[in-house]
């Protein structure tokens, strides 16, 4: 981390150079290569390998990390030399693929804080600081209660269940202690195909609520978290001068704005709610046919639509999971 910290200061040597494409944004770039490389795996590990011991680390660098990256794109000394650059291509625009890479360069230190006085500065990074420990706290929660819900089966409770994922239950429930149980994850990996496959309807039930009241109360509660991450996002959005947070983050999208975003919803709405409304009637006359069933809940949905897909296109989801071994997209 103290290595990485000097790197703001290295950018000093910009102040001497022409505003030029290659001596400003080009060296930026150069500049973070061992950070990009170090982040990247660091990313992999927070994403897939996550651990006890590695929510501590994350906890601790998540401040730090956003500190050093606002210490970056607010630097007014290198904000300068971006806008050198960019206010040249303004009158002699550069090849597509180098004014591309400029413009997003100098859209992310405006969208950053780079153009505000120094008391914004100051609070729009103390925010992003702020947001960093509690993205931090909600992932931790998230996992934290996804690892302390396990349902724990017995072999007469697996019916509908693939082969494959029985075994991998059998093998979460064996690290447990349990060899002899099937262990269901309040995760999703572990949840989707239980919902699709289990003929077991009392079970889909009680495992459907408990997916539903994930991080909803109790020690790991996510609600105080989110709230407090709205307000904040929203703060940082009028600090820039943007209504909301919508209206900030969707200038960089293909949207662009929020008007346009209801426009599609709305248009989506218009053509779609009809087809919905027909294969949810398609399904409920299905669910009555088969099973008899009058009251039809949302634990039911994921079980009866594959088996009304399999019945209809002879088409059962399962018979894709081979070709999507982890072996083999790794050599594709």
């Amino acid at each position: 981390y103290l290595k990485f910290n000097r790197v703001p200061s290295q950018f000093t040597f910009m102040e001497n150079l022409d505003g030029t494409f290659e001596n400003i944004i080009e060296e930026m770039e150069r500049s973070g290569k061992l950070l990009d490389d170090v982040y990247s795996y660091y990313g992999i590990l927070e994403s897939n390998m996550s651990s006890p011991e590695f929510r501590l680390i994350q906890g601790e660098l998540a401040p730090k990390l956003s500190e050093f990256f606002s210490k970056i794109s607010q630097n007014e000394k290198l904000f300068k030399r971006v806008k050198t650059v960019y206010d040249n291509s303004l009158v002699e625009p550069l090849e597509n693929d180098q004014q591309r890479v400029l413009d997003l360069t100098y859209k992310s230190f405006e969208m950053n804080g780079a153009a505000l006085d120094e008391t914004k500065k100051q609070r729009y990074a103390q925010i992003n600081v702020e947001l960093s420990k509690l993205y931090n706290d909600f992932s931790n929660n998230l996992l934290h209660d996804e690892e302390n819900y396990i349902t724990y089966l017995e072999k007469d409770q697996l019916g509908g269940l693939a082969d494959d994922f029985i075994k991998s239950a059998n093998n979460i429930s064996k690290d447990k202690g349990f060899d002899d149980k099937y262990a269901i994850m309040n995760t999703r990996s572990s949840m989707d195909p239980f919902l699709t496959y289990s003929t077991n309807r009392e079970l889909r039930q009680r495992l459907f609520l408990a997916r539903g009241a994930l991080c909803n109360g109790g020690k790991y509660d996510n609600n105080e978290v989110i709230k407090q991450i709205v307000r904040l996002k929203h703060k940082r959005a009028n600090l820039l001068g943007y209504k909301t947070h919508a209206d900030f983050i969707l200038e960089r999208r293909m949207a662009e704005n929020v008007n346009n975003v209801y426009e599609l919803l709305d248009n989506l709405y218009e053509h779609s709610l009809k087809a919905a409304q027909s294969e949810m009637l398609e399904l409920k006359e299905y669910v009555q046919k088969t099973d008899n069933l009058d009251e039809f809940n949302q634990w039911d949905l994921m079980f009866y639509k594959e088996k009304l897909k399999k019945e209809k296109y002879d088409f059962d989801s399962e018979e894709l999971r081979p070709y999507f071994k982890a072996e083999n997209v790794i050599e594709g």
